[in-house]
């Protein structure tokens, strides 16, 4: 995942401080060498972290030591006040216009991963803002681009305009946004076509399709795991088309994170989204003191609870409730409440937005091995009938067996699981009285 080697680097620095009485001078500026290289060594842009080092040292001298805090958490609190500031400050969410459809431009160059952005954007307004919007292929030199804008669109149940590869690009904008007015589309994403570098042919069509139709936020898709040519880009375009906003692909590939702690400083534009995975619904809205506390060790609390908040069921909440306090909760409860966390994402995703877990930790977590067990444990759920998940006392031996055999484990796994169920519902009838009331309302207060 992003960031994570620049993350244990930065609390190793931390670690080293920590037990001191009282920061010297000398502390701090081996502290800062340390930093300055961690981040030259994610990819930073260098006149980024010049200025980074000199803001943070002065700072750390010029303020007292509170109290409160020991030396090395005033560190921490000064790099992350100045890391936040860097990557962004305050977050930026998208502009609409007044007067609707909003018109979104998407450009990058060829295989930044525009299209795919731009399909998880429409499927985030239609998710967090109950938007309606209409996705537009005005790329028309690759026809793969255009089918695979309809598959996309197709999966997310969004609408697809496309008048195929002989209209022109700005042709195509013109039509696709009479037609969201005619049918109440908003906004309209534009998915233009890139190429492998930047030229004048495609700053032209991109000036020209801006002169056509209203556009409101002009976003820039760039590849994180590309390092500093994506700062390049962004440097570029911003020059060419004065862009509104930047969208970080691939923030979850094995990329150093240099990009996304550079493109603001350099391009004064901020980041507002980022793709932290392959399926549609990962794409965030982009938190610059979420990022910095999560770099620094201090977990994202925040995300994960919006995360938690979309893959919980209110509902479904509620009837877990009632059944707690009745003690009556089973393993087809155990099943949903066990594919709810899982659409939070990958174990190690969740656990890294929790404070103090740092990334050799998340090495051990995020292994196959585990990940295997985590579906054998579903799939020797869904393998027993709903008789067997309401009442575990039931299957003796041969329905073992046969839950083994269709789930695709040993009897071994549905012993174990069996065995940690009935250990669950032992410790959920030590939650009696006013145990049992503190626990249900702190998961009312959670589902809400």
């Amino acid at each position: 995942m992003a960031f994570e080697s620049l993350g244990d680097k930065l609390q190793g620095v931390f670690k080293k401080l920590r037990g001191k009485g009282k920061l010297t001078e000398k502390d701090i500026k081996d502290a800062m060498r340390e930093i300055k290289l961690a981040l030259l060594e994610a990819d930073v842009n260098f006149k980024v972290v010049k200025d980074f080092v000199k803001v943070v040292s002065e700072k750390a001298l010029g303020e007292e030591i509170l109290e409160s805090l020991t030396p090395a958490q005033q560190l921490v609190k000064v790099v992350n006040d100045e890391l936040t500031r860097m990557i962004g400050g305050e977050v930026e969410p998208l502009r609409f216009s007044k007067d609707p459809p909003t018109v979104i431009m998407m450009c990058g160059l060829q295989g930044a991963g525009k299209t795919t952005a731009s399909a998880k954007l429409a499927l985030n307004l239609t998710k967090t803002m109950k938007k309606r919007p209409l996705l537009v292929a005005c790329d028309v030199y690759r026809p793969a681009a255009i089918k695979q804008l309809e598959v996309l669109g197709s999966q997310i149940n969004t609408p697809v305009f496309s008048m195929g590869t002989d209209e022109r690009p700005v042709e195509i904008a013109r039509a696709a946004y009479a037609h969201a007015i005619q049918h109440g589309n908003d906004p309209v994403i534009l998915d233009t076509a890139g190429r492998l570098h930047i030229d004048y042919d495609l700053m032209t069509e991109l000036a020209n399709i801006r002169g056509t139709v209203p556009v409101t936020e002009t976003l820039l898709v760039v590849d994180a795991m590309t390092g500093q040519d994506a700062v390049n880009v962004a440097e570029a375009f911003n020059k060419e088309l004065d862009i509104t906003g930047v969208i970080l692909s691939k923030l979850d590939g094995d990329t150093r994170g240099g990009a996304a702690l550079s493109v603001k400083q350099v391009t004064g534009k901020p980041i507002k989204y980022s793709s932290v995975g392959e399926k549609l619904g990962d794409l965030e809205p982009f938190y610059p003191d979420r990022m910095a506390s999560r770099i620094l060790g201090m977990g994202d609390v925040l995300t994960l609870i919006d995360k938690a908040q979309e893959a919980i069921d209110e509902k479904q909440a509620a009837e877990l409730e009632a059944k707690l306090r009745k003690q009556q909760f089973d393993l087809d409860d155990f099943l949903q409440q066990f594919k709810q966390i899982r659409k939070m994402g990958p174990l190690s995703s969740i656990l890294g937005m929790m404070p103090g877990i740092d990334g050799k930790m998340l090495e051990d977590i995020d292994s196959e091995e585990n990940e295997k067990k985590l579906k054998h444990t579903e799939a020797i759920i869904q393998s027993m009938t709903m008789k067997e998940r309401r009442n575990p006392k039931i299957i003796g031996a041969s329905r073992k067996v046969r839950i083994a055999k269709g789930s695709g484990t040993r009897v071994q796994d549905v012993n174990q699981l069996l065995k940690q169920f009935g250990e669950m519902q032992k410790m959920m009838k030590q939650f009696s009285g006013a145990k049992q009331a503190r626990l249900l309302k702190r998961m009312r207060r959670f589902s809400r």
